[in-house]
């Protein structure tokens, strides 16, 4: 597997707080913000970025964007999201943007279930958005990223399955943009403050049993634990100098699709901290992106 080395890009943490000010779409991109796509009684909503002008005829694939933040913080209107969403849109996708539950009570699975759900109200909601429900991809960041893994590979477990919503309607994605995501909680190290792994176990705050105390449970919420050969294509996307999410969880993700004959590419970004969005003045790989959602999504297979 071809590994690229792109520039060196160190942010901070900030992309997955919430917005200070509201954010202003571009030319060319319609928001729909504060979407219900749960339970009447949920708080939780989701942004639309929606690509304006389309014509009437036209179903334009579509995205699900999910915001990062440990499992426990973050916001679907964050500048990683809100730059996910505006970038894909002007590329011609529908893009939704997800809140999901972050509470203490049953925080997992219910997480996944909320991102498995968004997917659902996207086929439901099919025609309205103008959307072809067979082109659905999913992007997320951090513990984002984490999500997105989840939803791409586990469409269909019965264990994971959110039953009550959208009975029958399928969760299934055709492609994953992982970034910086935890894809094995059991192998998940500390590192030193340059982002090498040094062998430590981390902790997580996706449920409070310790690793020792539920190692089934670490594993079954592990990605690779459901890596097959018919997982969805998949690029990841990791800062070679990231300490919140040590680089060896993409390495070992990659060869776990690469064994399994899964489409995979990885990204090793040469110097990158954390938490990085889709573009800034010094980093860009919407090119990328773009490139493989088109060619997972746009084009006949």
């Amino acid at each position: 597997m071809k590994r690229l080395t792109l520039f060196f890009l160190s942010l901070s943490l900030a992309a997955n707080a919430a917005p200070s000010t509201p954010r202003v779409a571009p030319e060319g991109v319609a928001i729909e913000s504060d979407v219900s796509y749960l339970s009447p009684e949920r708080k939780e909503k989701l942004d639309l970025y929606q690509p304006v002008n389309r014509p009437a005829h036209q179903l334009s694939p579509a995205v699900i964007i999910i915001h990062g933040g440990g499992w426990v913080e973050g916001d679907k209107a964050s500048e990683r999201e809100f730059i996910t969403g505006t970038t894909l849109a002007k590329a011609g996708y529908v893009c939704a943007s997800v809140e999901y539950w972050k509470g203490t009570k049953n925080r997992w699975p219910t997480n996944l279930q909320d991102c498995k759900n968004a997917v659902r109200w996207l086929r439901v909601n099919a025609a309205r958005l103008q959307i072809d429900p067979n082109k659905i991809g999913v992007i997320g960041g951090s513990a984002g990223g984490h999500l997105a893994l989840m939803v791409a590979y586990t469409s269909g477990h019965p264990e994971l399955d959110p039953k009550p919503l959208y009975p029958g309607v399928s969760d299934q994605v055709s492609a994953c943009v992982n970034m910086y995501g935890i894809s094995d909680l059991l192998t998940r190290q500390k590192t030193d403050p340059k982002g090498t792994p040094n062998g430590v176990p981390s902790e997580n705050r996706l449920f409070p049993e310790k690793r020792d105390e539920a190692p089934e449970k670490w594993k079954l919420a592990s990605p690779v634990s459901y890596v097959r050969s018919s997982s969805p294509p998949t690029l990841t996307l990791h800062g070679t100098a990231d300490t919140t999410v040590d680089r060896e969880q993409s390495i070992e993700l990659d060869r776990a699709l690469t064994a399994a004959g899964a489409k995979s590419k990885l990204i090793m970004v040469q110097g990158a901290a954390h938490a990085w969005p889709l573009k800034t003045a010094k980093f860009d790989y919407t090119g990328e992106v773009i490139a493989f959602f088109d060619h997972c999504l746009k084009q006949q297979h």
